[in-house]
């Protein structure tokens, strides 16, 4: 995994006060303590032992570093960072040119997912961009969209690199899902999305044939050549391009003509022989659906398997997939398998399981019930039928049992998994199907749902105050659900927030840009777009916390949910350790860190 710095972060959070936070790395969670700095002062008096944050009380705005002791040896200080003068940090974007599709209509762009990676190999993460144009489209609606265009940024802005996926490549949620992610372990993470002729790379380079246009007159691309292309984190240089596995074959194949169902792609990154991750890149899941898994060692991408339904022995996975997926080792074997919405595929890419509930929106994959070894499942349908389909049902993962469920009919669009109740162990699940609120048991706890502004909340979530407990993300806003009172109160709220006006993304799905674990402590950051899509503005917690845990980026479920949360409908990512009120110390994890 990746070999990150001390990822110090000074926040003023009040005229007087400066919130210091930095990383506890896994590999000294159980044996280290820390000193913290201002400028080549020390603060504390006593090596500091529990949560990795401190409160230092001044006006002054010197650097501030921290340093670790291990077995009573202080290590070298940490480089030292800048104070935020507020629990925010822009990043200044530049919006690339508008156009004019072939049918005289005009379009601009939008600032779009992101996800991080350590691109240079100095264990900081840098930001990678995804920019969409006003006219992207769904795959069910005919149209012509404007390019979509990767950007590698640091933390101050200045831009790396920019991949142009060109007009080959149609624009819209579920068309490219880029992975970043270090897949050779050499300390420096790679890119990896579907690329088509005409696709630029950061170096300028030209793939394929630069003058073909595939696109039909209702703007589908359902013919030319598909690439599968991993470029250089550092430069955005394309490195490896190979056959986009599977062939579109027969568009109708896929079950209907016009390209809805055969152009829904989905990608993630899994630990596929439990030591160094693969990639993963599938088409389908309303009908076929197909998973091709990729090593990248010494420089070549090579298929490691694949695993497609219309194989004699796979019927069962036919039609069983999400707008996204999960990864994580469900079955115990130290080996990650993917968790294909309603299905289950194996670490070697033979199936694991279907329960056979079919299509869905949301699903989420973490260890939600502290009392059961293992991973738990929550997932909502779309075709819940009041008898065999349920609506929701809550699932054991290793083999795909149900542990409980909710009757119901209809599509059931959008559910979510998180510890909001202190007074129920485990975390809360509940979804658009209006039954309620339910406890990781499967018992009703209420029938009030927290809600995000006017309406009922779905969406994300993010660890940002200071106790264990989630707070809930929505649209623009950042809430807190009071149990004792049945409401939802709001921390946050970036509509306009000291004079910005922020931005979510992806329509009703209503996420930021990024949620994650990128900066001092394990509590995360949130990325939202300004307006007028000239900044980032990254939000980080101004609160003290007393809970010790390591950086989540550590934690291999967490890290790979990072890199597959822009991927389609987006979800939050989960622990494969119990994180909640009533928690116990999670178990440091075995992982081994790239070089640099």
């Amino acid at each position: 995994m990746e070999n990150l710095d001390r990822g110090v972060l000074a926040v003023r959070t009040n005229t007087d006060e400066v919130l210091i936070s930095w990383r506890i790395l896994a590999s000294e969670f159980e044996n280290a303590s820390y000193n913290v700095y201002r400028g080549f002062k020390k603060l504390n008096t006593l090596p500091l032992t529990g949560a990795s944050n401190y409160v230092d009380h001044t006006t002054s705005n010197e650097k501030y570093s921290v340093s670790v002791i291990i077995d009573n040896k202080e290590q070298p200080l940490s480089k030292p960072v800048d104070v935020w003068n507020k629990t925010y940090k822009k990043i200044p974007i530049s919006k690339p040119e508008g156009g004019i599709t072939p049918d005289g209509r005009t379009y601009t762009y939008e600032a779009n997912d992101a996800s991080v990676g350590d691109l240079d190999g100095d264990g900081q993460y840098e930001i990678i961009l995804k920019w969409m144009p006003t006219n992207s489209h769904d795959n069910s609606h005919k149209g012509y969209t404007g390019n979509t265009i990767l950007q590698g940024l640091k933390m101050d802005g200045t831009i790396l690199w920019t991949i142009d996926l060109g007009k080959n490549i149609r624009s819209g949620a579920h068309y490219t899902q880029f992975m970043v992610y270090d897949l050779d372990g050499d300390g420096k993470a790679e890119i990896v999305c579907k690329t088509a002729d005409g696709t630029i790379d950061g170096k300028g380079t030209v793939l394929g044939e630069a003058n073909a246009d595939f696109r039909s007159e209702n703007g589908y691309i359902l013919e030319g050549p598909e690439y599968l292309s991993l470029f250089s984190g550092e430069t955005g240089a394309f490195i490896t391009t190979q056959d986009y596995i599977p062939a579109r074959g027969n568009v109708s194949d896929w079950g209907d003509s016009y390209g809805n169902r055969v152009d829904r792609f989905l990608a993630c990154i899994a630990y596929l022989d439990g030591k160094r991750p693969s990639v993963v890149f599938t088409r389908g899941y309303y009908t076929r659906t197909v998973l091709a898994a990729f090593d990248y060692r010494d420089g070549k991408l090579t298929n490691r398997w694949i695993f497609d339904t219309n194989t004699k022995g796979n019927e069962a996975y036919f039609g069983q997939g999400n707008h996204n997926l999960a990864v994580g080792d469900l079955d115990g074997d130290g080996k990650d398998e993917i968790q294909f919405g309603s299905c289950a595929i194996d670490n070697d890419g033979t199936g694991l399981y279907s329960t056979g509930f079919g299509h869905g929106d949301a699903a989420h994959l973490g260890d939600f019930n502290p009392e059961r070894d293992g991973l738990e499942y929550f997932m909502c349908h779309e075709v819940a039928n009041g008898t065999t389909i349920p609506a929701i049902d809550f699932r054991d993962p290793k083999q795909g049992n149900v542990i409980w469920s909710v009757k119901g009919k209809g599509d059931i669009g959008r559910g979510v998994t998180a510890d909001i109740d202190p007074n129920y162990l485990g975390a809360e699940s509940w979804a658009s199907d209006g039954s309620g609120v339910y406890s990781s048991k499967g018992e009703l706890i209420t029938t009030t749902y927290p809600t995000a502004g006017r309406g009922a909340s779905f969406n994300m979530f993010a660890w940002f105050d200071g106790d264990l407990l989630r707070e809930i993300v929505d649209k623009n806003l950042i809430t807190k659900w009071d149990a004792s009172n049945k409401k939802t109160n709001i921390l946050l709220n970036a509509y306009n927030y000291d004079g910005m006006s922020l931005k979510s993304n992806n329509g009703t799905k209503s996420n930021p840009c990024l949620i994650a674990d990128i900066l001092g402590d394990w509590r995360e950051e949130i990325i939202y777009r300004n307006s007028e899509n000239t900044e980032l503005v990254i939000f980080s917690t101004p609160n003290f916390t007393n809970e010790r845990i390591f950086t989540l980026m550590h934690d291999p479920l967490y890290r790979v949910s990072i890199a597959w949360q822009n991927v389609a409908y987006n979800q939050p990512a989960h622990t494969s350790f119990y994180l909640g009120y009533g928690m116990k110390t999670p178990k440091t994890p075995h992982i081994y860190l790239a070089k640099k």
